[in-house]
């Protein structure tokens, strides 16, 4: 039996760290095994596979750029609570804000991924939408408004992913989601 010095979990970090960076290009078992001062043996101990280690690295990105994010904003007491830790955390910039974009482009040859990737928009939308109606819009609007909002997200990070986020980024999505959302008491 190997002797595991690297955590399935050191290497699904690190994994996420790379794919950020490099897209799956970034996935080489021998570099991530140095980088954790290990053998390569210690990997495939925790995976059967690099597919296997890619459909982690993307439950991984599930759980903490969606469902965290849910849960966390839905401790919040109020609507407008929620409504402000989840535009801090959605629109804060962050180190492996390209993650998305790689998985976006890997998706393209792998349909599964792709499902994964649809399941999580509509899961972003519906969560929006359903904070849109806490704020008293109809379902109809609530479902119109969470696009849009969502577009918004989208390119906003697009944006600035290659520049440096104001200190006064909340704000300034606050005032530019007002002009199009009506968000103005939050």
């Amino acid at each position: 039996m190997p002797k595991i010095i690297a955590q399935k979990e050191d290497w699904i970090k690190l994994g996420y760290q790379l794919f950020s960076q490099k897209g799956i290009s970034g996935i080489v078992i021998e570099t991530m095994a140095k980088e954790l001062s290990c053998n390569k043996s210690s990997f495939y101990w925790h995976f059967k596979s690099k597919k296997e280690f890619i459909n982690d690295l993307v439950t991984y990105w599930v759980e903490i750029e969606t469902l965290q994010i849910i849960s966390n904003t839905e401790k919040e007491r109020s609507i407008k609570d929620k409504v402000n830790s989840f535009l801090k955390v959605a629109f804060k910039k962050e180190p492996y804000l390209e993650f998305i974009f790689f998985l976006k482009r890997y998706a393209k040859n792998h349909s599964e991924i792709q499902q994964v990737i649809d399941d999580i928009d509509a899961k972003r939308l519906a969560y929006s939408a359903k904070l849109f109606e806490e704020l008293g819009y109809s379902e109809e609007m609530a479902v119109i408004k969470a696009r849009v909002f969502y577009n918004y997200l989208i390119g906003y990070h697009e944006m600035i992913k290659n520049k440096k986020q104001s200190k006064n980024y909340l704000i300034e999505v606050k005032n530019d989601l007002n002009h199009f959302l009506n968000l103005e008491n939050i």
